[in-house]
């Protein structure tokens, strides 16, 4: 994240915990998932100006922090590898079945990509006698490469 981008994520987070909100909470007032409310907060996406503005309200943020909410972030600005321990699972995860993925996916569609871009994601709990689970569900578009 770039540095406005990130003081505002502490900022938000800071926010965020003193007013009791949960995502949830803040995604439903504005209209859109969880997920990519909380990538906003955290400087990943960018907002039009009616969800920066509906964020700024619900979080007491300033005019000029809900212009930083619309700017294009430079994402995924992350230490490789993560070092954070939950953060770090995922790319283990992906050092562990990313060849699968990649494999799978090119069986059932051919040879090409799942986007980032055209994505959605939902994180819920499962309850579970064990334990609870993280259930995350990603979708992405296929996108076939092209030849020429």
């Amino acid at each position: 994240m770039n540095d406005a981008k990130t003081e505002l994520g502490h900022k938000i987070l800071k926010l965020k915990k003193a007013k009791g909100l949960k995502w949830t909470d803040i995604a439903a007032r504005i209209g859109m998932s969880p997920v990519w409310t909380c990538a906003l907060c955290m400087g990943q996406m960018s907002a039009e100006p009616h969800h920066a503005k509906g964020v700024a309200e619900i979080l007491g943020l300033d005019e000029e922090e809900a212009a930083t909410l619309c700017e294009i972030p430079y994402r995924g600005a992350q230490p490789m590898p993560p070092t954070d321990p939950l953060v770090y699972r995922f790319y283990e995860l992906i050092m562990v079945y990313g060849t699968t993925w990649k494999e799978m996916i090119h069986e059932e569609f051919g040879d090409g990509i799942m986007s980032a871009i055209d994505y959605d994601m939902t994180l819920e709990r499962q309850p579970d006698q064990k334990g609870d689970r993280v259930r995350i569900t990603m979708s992405g578009k296929f996108l076939p490469y092209k030849r020429y």
